[in-house]
């Protein structure tokens, strides 16, 4: 069988399954078990299959995923990432838009712990936009925020999604992790410089409204007390991965237990939170170890059929320049994301891209930041994007996918822009993991 041969009936058999309604995980199970039958000889095949499948969940590289994500659930269960947000709209006093600058360095907080951008989009659209509204604010200023938030919350350690992404692709996790925290700064910048920008060109945007005046001591003391705790235990472990002190696995545990004794320390840590919490990461937890054995076993098949490397000499014979087939490749991942879920889309393309991007010479941590932003990008990517209808189900009543789209613009533009900064100067992503 040729390698296209190959390649179009495993994609096939995924492609049906999907549409008639199986989840993605287990539509790549199934299609990896008729791949090694015809494939790989049988039933005999199907069992170093599904051995090969098994080695692959044990790697040491998953254990931050389920850490990472206890974490952010118990962040937000115990009420820490709300005593969070409410201080820190304190703080900004009567700053135009500060509810937009809240939403973005909350959101981002909350959402890059949770690792689910459309469970972050929805908690986000449901408390924000209400409140946002009730004061005046125009609906570009409380949605666009809250769209624009994924692109940093994939990007900035610690990320559940940047672990799984390391995983699939085999590469170093922790450099992953660190390689997003300077354009992770430079786009949370251009955010906030958006924010400021439209509320500079329309002040009736985000009109003003009173607030209670606060001493600067209290102030301090709100930050000491709030917001600094919080922040901290982050900060924390991102500088002692990046100092090499501790691996991502041991930053998880660190991460992990931070937040615990915090809520702790503020008597919010109940059994019904700790109940939720522990749930709520094995739910997803399960999904993303079921992803990694589906994606394990569809690489290897790709490779023992041949198509992975027919597909790569293929691609290759155009003769295309290397950021010719990286526009290819973004373009797909953005078609893609209007249709389907970050996971399911890595699922199917890092087994494809990643050995096309180490034939043209891309520097795999460099190519998975850009695969992680275009992944988010696409998400709020019109007419389809899948963050642009979770938005729409949880806003409130009149709002128009128009004025969706809208809000979401310019905060595409900012994660556009970031990524055209990593094309042109590599370093922002690779400096950082070169120390």
């Amino acid at each position: 069988m040729e390698w296209y041969e190959a390649l179009a009936l495993l994609l096939g058999v995924i492609v049906a399954l999907m549409a008639i309604g199986m989840p993605v995980a287990l539509a790549f199970l199934a299609a990896n078990i008729v791949g090694a039958w015809i494939f790989m000889g049988g039933e005999r095949g199907i069992g170093q299959l599904l051995n090969n499948g098994l080695g692959s969940m044990t790697k040491f590289a998953l254990v931050p995923i389920p850490l990472f994500l206890l974490m952010g659930e118990i962040f937000f269960h115990t009420g820490l990432g709300n005593r969070m947000f409410t201080a820190i709209d304190k703080l900004l006093g009567r700053l135009p838009g500060r509810l937009s600058y809240v939403t973005v360095m909350g959101g981002t907080a909350f959402s890059t712990l949770s690792g689910s951008s459309m469970g972050s989009t929805a908690l986000l659209g449901s408390l924000m936009v209400p409140e946002m509204n009730r004061r005046g604010y125009k609906t570009h200023m409380s949605i666009g925020p809250i769209l624009g938030t994924g692109g940093l919350a994939i990007i900035i350690p610690p990320s559940a999604l940047a672990v799984l992404l390391a995983t699939l692709a085999q590469i170093d996790v922790g450099a992953l992790l660190i390689a997003g925290v300077i354009p992770g700064l430079i786009l949370a910048g251009f955010y906030i410089a958006t924010i400021w920008l439209q509320t500079k060109i329309d002040p009736s945007a985000a009109p003003a409204y009173d607030v209670e005046p606060m001493s600067l001591g209290a102030k301090l003391s709100l930050l000491v007390r709030e917001v600094v705790p919080m922040v901290g235990v982050m900060v924390i472990i991102i500088t002692l991965m990046i100092n090499g002190f501790i691996t991502p696995s041991e930053a998880a545990a660190f991460g992990a237990l931070g937040v615990l004794i915090l809520a702790a320390v503020f008597r919010c840590l109940t059994w019904e939170a700790m109940r939720k919490s522990i749930t709520g990461a094995l739910r997803v937890t399960l999904m993303a170890y079921l992803i990694v054995f589906g994606s394990a076993t569809f690489s290897q098949l790709l490779a023992f059929s041949g198509a992975s490397r027919g597909l790569v000499n293929w691609a290759t014979s155009f003769e295309l320049a290397p950021i010719a087939m990286l526009l290819v490749m973004f373009a797909v991942l953005l078609i893609l994301g209007m249709f389907m879920e970050q996971i399911s889309i890595m699922l199917l393309t890092v087994p494809i891209f990643f050995p096309l991007a180490l034939t043209l010479g891309f520097d795999p941590i460099w190519f998975g930041l850009i695969m992680l932003l275009s992944l988010e990008i696409s998400f709020t990517t019109p007419p389809f994007g899948l963050l642009l209808f979770v938005m729409k189900g949880v806003a409130p009543p009149g709002t128009t996918m128009r004025d969706i789209y809208t809000s979401a613009f310019p905060f595409i533009g900012c994660s556009l822009l970031v990524v055209a900064l990593l094309v042109l100067f590599p370093g922002l992503a690779l400096w950082l993991p070169g120390l």
